[in-house]
């Protein structure tokens, strides 16, 4: 890191406490008076030995002189210290405030982060920064400041002291101070590379204690009886942790050891070179010997200290690197400037997607980031000119409407697309080309809150708190009341079963919902969505990995909300999507396909296919005499009439 950057750092941290310039001006005051004091006492010592035990004139002690002498001796040291306490608890609040502010405000910056970035990054990296870093400059904001100003106004202030009392002994104490700092520059250059390396460690530390003894990842390791090899995983990386730490902690210890060395003997030297100087007939008292060397004591500690501190926030700008490289990345979502409203009461739910061409954009690491620097700017996809360019395009020009009130469907391999095109909807990634419209208006023209609360998802991965199940619903709506709550778990077909737990609505269900099927889970999710009551659905093979009894309560619950609501579902099981107003057939990301589910099965192309491999694989509860029996009872009927195919679906 070059000096301009340090220096723009430098500021950034200092911008921390801009908000507390009234608790600073106090510690300031605090510090002051406190380092002040401290220089009194050797000047009452001099006047102790040279005026009242042995007075030039030879009248003998003056004691009424030395009571008051020793009294402000005994009241220097009382004084600084009802002081200290003091100036400790202020700066301690003060730290632990703009830590705070630190931490909510990385936190806060880090949710309005774009899918993209944590698709890509790591969970436990990003506990590592909010924890880790973060907490590693808690002593930096804490202690720092104020040990900074402490010791330098000590320092100042036994310097001014000592030459008063003898600017030759002065020299001599000083004399190596010039070469200690050049030392200290070199060694606070090494920390602080070691400080980084040793964050990133402890970021892939936490990754891996995240990923590992997580609810999926213990399973997954027990499953596959792989406990040994992640604890060698973890061991190794807690070994390298040890060698970082070790080495950090003994980074400059040799430096100091010949400071304090130096700082040990300069007394003796200071004892001699007073020698030399009465020798010489330069008058130099007793008092003034007793009194330097007291202020030597307190130039030595400060001295020292002030290395120290020094050292620790180069190694601390280090974090401070990290974290600010975190605050400015910038999301590639965010409102426009002119950014509209859509009033959730009057959408209709109309759903258009009008020449869309989507390509994920990469995420680098934030750690890759230079310190103190803005990250690179990524080159959008795609030359502009209609073709490819070379990018590997998620979904290509895919034009299709949805009208308010309509189920449409999407179909295909896997790897299609079709997740993609849901993403794309409540503006989770923007498209590269084209537009994606909600009652004819561009959603890059709406805000993002206003997008989120007129669209609802229900994901094949349903994510649920580690809380209450009441708890778990509210987090669509928190003002719901009770009643709200179970009118949307009736009509997800999941209240009688949660009446069934022992704690009904206060059962924890887990780290994920591990502790419900993932029947429970589904329509504990689909009851969640319904609470919020969105105009726009989309749903994300929902059933896909689910059993027939499961997936039936699952489906009742997914017509109930359906209802009078704009519909695009994702379709693993062709079951449950035959009665779609629209079916979009896709395939490598383009739309090959589009019609009902009886237009699509008579053209005999990709959707017919994937009907034909779906069930002929014998993926539905039953083939019977009159076609194929499906897990809710109904039955598809299947023939041919006028040599071409007829399906219809019959309710049992």
């Amino acid at each position: 890191m070059t000096s301009t950057e340090s220096d723009q750092l430098g500021r950034r941290v200092w911008s921390l406490f801009t908000p507390y310039r009234t608790s600073l001006v106090v510690i300031a005051v605090a510090v002051l008076l406190s380092s002040g004091l401290g220089i009194i006492t050797p000047f009452l010592t001099q006047a102790a030995f040279d005026q009242a035990l042995f007075p030039a004139d030879g009248s003998g002690v003056h004691i009424e002189l030395l009571a008051w002498l020793v009294g402000g001796m005994v009241a220097v040291p009382v004084v600084s210290a009802l002081i200290g306490v003091y100036q400790t608890y202020r700066t301690t609040l003060l730290g632990n405030r703009v830590m705070a502010d630190l931490r909510g405000r990385l936190f806060e910056h880090l949710q309005r982060m774009d899918l993209a970035f944590f698709t890509a990054t790591r969970t436990g990296v990003i506990q590592s920064r909010l924890a880790n870093d973060v907490g590693g400059v808690q002593s930096v904001l804490s202690e720092t400041a104020s040990s900074i100003l402490g010791n330098v106004v000590t320092v100042a202030a036994a310097l001014i002291a000592m030459v008063v009392l003898s600017w030759q002994l002065t020299l001599v104490a000083v004399a190596m101070t010039p070469l200690f700092l050049l030392l200290q520059v070199r060694v606070g250059r090494v920390r602080r590379k070691l400080a980084a390396r040793t964050q990133e460690s402890l970021s892939d530390m936490t990754a891996i204690t995240e990923e590992s003894l997580s609810v999926s990842g213990v399973l997954l390791a027990k499953v596959f009886n792989r406990q040994a090899d992640e604890v060698a995983r973890y061991r190794e990386e807690n070994s390298r942790q040890v060698d970082l730490q070790v080495r950090q902690a003994m980074s400059g210890q040799s430096f100091f050891a010949v400071v304090q060395t130096f700082m040990g003997i300069t007394p003796a030297l200071v004892y001699l070179v007073a020698g030399f100087l009465i020798a010489a007939g330069i008058g130099v008292s007793a008092g003034t010997i007793v009194a330097f060397s007291t202020l030597q004591s307190r130039l030595l500690f400060p001295t020292v200290n002030l290395l120290r501190v020094s050292l620790d926030v180069q190694t601390s700008l280090a974090l401070f690197g990290r974290i600010f490289a975190y605050l400015d990345l910038r999301p590639r979502i965010v409102d426009a400037p002119s950014a509209r409203t859509l009033e959730t009461a009057t959408v209709t739910g109309r759903v258009e997607l009008d020449r869309v061409w989507f390509a994920y954009p990469p995420a680098p690491e934030p750690a890759a980031v230079p310190d103190g620097t803005e990250p690179v700017a990524e080159p959008a996809p795609g030359d502009g000119s209609g073709g490819d360019g070379g990018v590997a395009w998620a979904v290509r020009d895919i034009s299709f409407t949805v009208e308010p009130g309509q189920l449409a469907a999407i179909v295909g391999p896997s790897g299609s697309g079709k997740t993609t095109i849901s993403y794309l909807v409540p503006r989770l990634y923007d498209v590269d080309r084209g537009r994606v419209l909600i009652d004819g208006r561009d959603v890059r023209g709406l805000t993002q809150a206003s997008v989120a609360d007129a669209v609802g998802m229900v994901t094949q991965d349903t994510y649920l708190l580690h809380s209450t199940v009441r708890d778990n619903l509210r987090y669509a709506k928190p003002d719901a009341d009770q009643a709200e709550i179970e009118e949307a778990a009736k009509a997800a077909n999941i209240h009688d079963r949660i009446l069934s737990f022992a704690d009904g609505y206060d059962t924890v269900v887990g780290e994920r919902g591990y502790r419900l099927s993932g029947g429970e889970k589904q329509r504990l999710a689909i009851a969640r969505v319904l609470l919020k009551d969105p105009r726009i659905l989309i749903l994300d093979e929902a059933t896909s990995a689910l059993d027939t009894t499961s997936e039936r309560l699952v489906q009742q619950a997914l017509e109930n909300a359906t209802r009078r609501r704009t519909t695009i579902a994702i379709a693993h099981r062709l079951s449950t999507i035959l009665g779609a107003d629209l079916i979009l057939a896709v395939e490598a990301g383009r739309v090959v396909e589009r019609g009902t589910h009886t237009e699509l099965l008579a053209k005999g192309g990709l959707y017919a296919r994937l009907y034909t491999e779906q069930f002929a694989g014998g993926k539905v509860e039953c083939r019977c005499a009159d076609g194929v029996r499906f897990s809710d009872g109904a039955t598809l009927l299947t023939g041919h009439a006028d040599g071409r195919a007829v399906t219809g679906r019959d309710a049992a």
